[in-house]
């Protein structure tokens, strides 16, 4: 099967397109024939010897990926959710060695949920690890409410463009940072405010937030403290937030937090659910498997709409 490894970390160069044997699968495992998968910053992280790196380093050649849509071709023996030819998507042992750039992927049953039949296999692929981001960031780690008030940085992006799309789903007051371009974009997903992160500092403009969602990292969620309620929260999925920075936010009581997906079937069904009913849409941007330096190369510009998603058949 056609598959992308990297024998070591580095640049786009590092992804090599070759020939490798189809996995077998484990008794709790499905084989998927992937249809389409999409990559997020982590990917190109990891590609280039950080995000996963750590983990993963002692795993040559290395199968990058974790996100992945399309159809089962077999099933393990203790497997009774799924049968062959079921559509399914999720995202794939994560954090640890995904494999999903392939034709074939070995993958838990317990990551991954049936493909709604109203959306296709590009826009499954591309609501798994950034959807999954969103939904455990503002249903289990911070419990968003109706009336609250959250400020999504990088709204336009692929994590962002979820979260406030589930934010205004919750019936949250949202408002959305993004460059003017994207201003129309992040309006339409429900962000009842935006802000041109390139012309106002937005720390002059916002106040008394319940909820900051930071998908940027730096020295964002240092200047988000004040704008945040005491009892308020911080969540960064991009880095960690340094002691010193969690000890100034919990002088006002607020908590400034990293968060980590995790890979989830359950939580895959209930964004399954959400697709299905349309309140969620992802922005799909198109790529063939064949052109991954591309798109990597994409990813890091730090510009993309929402999710870079590549076709595999």
């Amino acid at each position: 099967m056609k598959a992308i490894i990297i024998n070591e970390f580095g640049g786009t160069d590092k992804l090599i397109h070759t020939d490798v044997a189809i996995p077998e699968i484990k008794d709790d495992e499905v084989l998927v024939q992937v249809r389409a998968i999409s990559i997020n910053p982590v990917d190109a992280k990891t590609r280039a010897g950080k995000g996963m790196a750590g983990k993963l380093k002692s795993a040559f050649p290395i199968t990058l990926g974790w996100d992945i849509s399309g159809v089962v071709t077999a099933t393990g023996s203790a497997v009774t959710a799924f049968k062959t030819g079921d559509e399914v998507f999720g995202m794939v042992n994560f954090p640890g060695h995904g494999k999903a750039y392939a034709e074939y992927v070995a993958a838990p049953a317990a990551h991954l949920a049936l493909k709604p039949a109203n959306i296709t296999h590009q826009q499954a692929a591309a609501a798994t690890l950034a959807a999954l981001t969103a939904y455990q960031a503002l249903y289990q780690q911070v419990n968003l409410q109706p009336g609250q008030r959250i400020l999504v940085h990088a709204a336009a992006g692929g994590v962002g463009h979820f979260v406030v799309q589930l934010a205004r789903h919750i019936g949250a007051h949202v408002i959305g940072t993004s460059s003017a371009g994207n201003k129309d974009f992040v309006r339409a997903l429900g962000a009842d405010e935006h802000i041109d992160y390139k012309s106002h500092a937005f720390e002059d403009i916002v106040k008394d937030v319940d909820v900051v969602f930071d998908a940027l990292g730096g020295d964002n969620i240092v200047r988000s403290i004040p704008v945040v309620k005491p009892g308020g929260a911080i969540v960064s999925i991009p880095t960690g937030v340094q002691p010193e920075v969690a000890a100034q936010a919990a002088e006002k009581n607020v908590r400034a937090f990293f968060f980590l997906v995790q890979s989830s079937g359950e939580d895959m069904q209930a964004i399954a659910d959400l697709l299905e009913k349309g309140v969620l849409h992802p922005y799909v941007n198109h790529y063939d498997f064949s052109q991954m330096d591309l798109a990597h190369q994409q990813q890091e510009s730090g510009s993309t709409r929402g999710k870079i998603v590549l076709t595999i058949a």
